[in-house]
């Protein structure tokens, strides 16, 4: 379901992904802050991370417009918030944000039969995209986070952050499965 920019008017459709995946991912994130502030393990390293659900959720939607607003607020996130004031560590943590999730999306659809379009979309090729890109994400991240001498880059963080990722897809998924159900039903109840 990815946004054809080939279309007329692609270039605004384009730059309205950037725009809504930015401010959805940024006001996300702070809302998992302060719902999450008790699971937090270390820096940049949550048990709970519901922003991982929805990083993967606009990359189905928006594909590299997404991609590209992800990293925007990812970086200004990490540059204004609780990491180091280093720009090239936080360019380095927007992009693995932004773009971690977008090569999943590519790995999968490549090897999970999963159509472009995401027409055939199952609950178990979903999950499928969540493991991937929850190890592609965590990975990249814990190894940012060595390479540039970051406390939190270890095994121990790397499992956390995978288990959040993973926690967090799950719950952001059924949220908005129980959304579009509830939508569904007051419909019904209202015709």
């Amino acid at each position: 379901m990815e946004i054809d920019t080939n279309k007329s008017g692609g270039s605004m459709m384009f730059i309205a992904g950037i725009f809504i995946s930015t401010a959805l991912y940024t006001a996300l994130f702070f809302i998992n802050d302060w719902l999450t502030a008790n699971f937090q393990y270390g820096i940049g390293v949550n048990w709970i991370y519901l922003p991982a659900g929805l990083r993967l959720f606009l990359i189905l939607i928006f594909g590299l417009s997404g991609a590209m607003g992800i990293a925007l607020s990812s970086f200004a996130i990490s540059y204004l918030g609780a990491f180091p004031p280093d720009l090239v560590t936080c360019i380095g943590i927007g992009l693995i944000s932004g773009f971690a999730p977008y090569l999943a999306k590519w790995v999968a659809v490549s090897n999970v039969d999963i159509s472009k379009d995401l027409s055939n979309l199952s609950m178990q090729k979903l999950m499928i995209c969540i493991g991937i890109y929850a190890l592609m994400s965590a990975g990249l991240h814990q190894g940012w986070f060595v390479v540039r001498g970051l406390e939190s880059g270890s095994l121990n963080h790397f499992v956390v952050m995978l288990m959040g990722d993973i926690a967090g897809s799950i719950l952001l998924i059924a949220v908005i499965k129980y959304g579009i159900d509830l939508v569904k039903r007051v419909r019904i109840a209202t015709n």
